[in-house]
This record gives structure tokens, C-alpha cells and sequence, in this order.
């Protein structure tokens, strides 16, 4: 979930000069971690991790402004995940999903065997093995915007027909129009601040094969 405020707010004293700081809340939706940094100056960005809400703020955002943008961004998150949830809540949708997008960007010639969704994947947000076909998506994805999913799922379809990231494959996987916006977006959650062990590039690669 990310999202542009209206105008960039003027510095608070109490947080303006810190490059990061965290701070913990507690709301409807369950426990809702801030973070907050100088180096955002105009983006919000809220995602789940490990059973929490994480909000990534400006630091110059003042005490009103940061629980009316995560008050706004929880109940977003929310939505979506509920919409999320509705489309893609099983293997089944997300092998259906899959398919229609090897039609529409891979002209249908990626063929996964299956596509399910998986919980022991905290360092990937994908992996293919194309020997079998199989393609992995980490639950971490869920509640994220769909052309982020959409993203991962295009990668992984990719890897069944070029194993390697080399030209050919960057070629297929940004035959996916959002292809650059949706790795952006999952560049920001993972340097955003994490709680797994450090990664390598390798690691952060959401197409990387295991």
C-alpha cells in the first residue's frame, strides 16, 4: 500500500533531524508499527509483517498528521486485503491468475504445473522451480497491491521458460507493463526496515530460484 499525501508537511522539532525512528501503536486492525525517516519526504507506505501493520512515514510528519495517515492507510489496507482475499485467497485463483497472465504478457507460453501460496518463504516473494513447473509465491504478497502480486507471479512465470536472469528473461518479465513500478514498491518494503536476518542482493531478488 503506498500513497502520495497532498502536500509535504512542514518538520516536527521532535523527529525532523533523525534519519529513522519507530514507534508502536495499537488499533482496531491489531498491533501498527510507524517508522518514520528523513529520507522519505513525500510517500506513505503501509504493508503486514509477522502479525503487524507497518506504516513508513516522513520523519517532518507532526503527531496529527502521522495517526490521520495511519488511521487512513490501516483502513486502505484493510479494504484491499479484504478485495485481496476475495480474488486470490486460494492456490486456485492464484493459479488461474497465473494463466491469464502467461496469456495477456508471455503470449500463454509459460505453463506452470501449480502456483500456491506458501508460508516458510521470509526472504523471497517468489520462487519457480521450472524442472517441475512449480511456482511459489510468499504470503508476505498478500494484502499488497495487485500489481505487485501480478509483478512476482509474471516473474516466476518468466523463470519456466528462461531459468536464468539474464537479458532474454528481464526481456519477458517487462513485457509486464508495471514490471519497474512493482519492483520499486518491493525495493521500498524491503529497505524500508525489516525484522529477518540481514539478505544479500540475491536474497532481496523476488524472482530468485531456490
Amino acid at each position: 500500500m503506498h500513497q502520495r499525501p497532498e502536500r509535504r508537511p512542514a518538520a516536527s522539532s521532535s523527529s525532523a533531524g533523525s534519519s529513522a525512528a519507530s514507534e508502536a501503536l495499537t488499533t482496531m486492525a491489531g498491533p501498527v508499527e510507524v517508522r518514520r525517516s528523513a529520507r522519505r519526504r513525500r510517500t506513505v507506505t503501509a504493508y503486514r509483517e509477522d502479525g503487524r501493520t507497518i506504516v513508513l512515514i516522513p520523519a517532518a510528519f507532526s503527531a496529527a498528521e502521522e495517526r490521520r495517515w495511519v488511521d487512513q492507510m490501516v483502513a486502505k489496507l484493510q479494504t484491499r486485503e479484504e478485495r485481496r482475499k476475495r480474488t486470490l485467497g486460494s492456490d486456485d485463483d492464484l493459479m488461474a491468475r497465473a494463466r491469464q497472465l502467461s496469456d495477456a504478457h508471455l503470449d500463454g507460453r509459460a505453463v506452470p504445473v501449480s502456483v500456491r501460496w506458501v508460508d516458510n518463504q521470509n526472504r523471497r516473494w517468489g520462487s519457480c522451480t521450472p524442472a517441475d513447473g512449480t511456482i511459489r509465491l510468499s504470503s508476505r504478497l498478500r494484502g499488497m497491491p495487485e500489481f505487485v502480486v501480478d509483478y512476482v507471479l509474471v516473474h516466476e512465470l518468466a523463470h519456466l521458460l528462461e531459468p536464468n536472469h539474464d537479458q532474454r528473461f528481464w526481456a519477458l518479465v517487462h513485457a509486464y507493463p508495471r514490471a519497474e513500478r512493482a519492483l520499486g514498491f518491493l525495493e521500498g518494503v524491503e529497505h524500508g526496515g525489516r525484522t529477518t536476518p540481514a539478505a544479500t542482493d540475491d536474497d532481496l531478488e523476488p524472482g530468485a530460484i531456490d
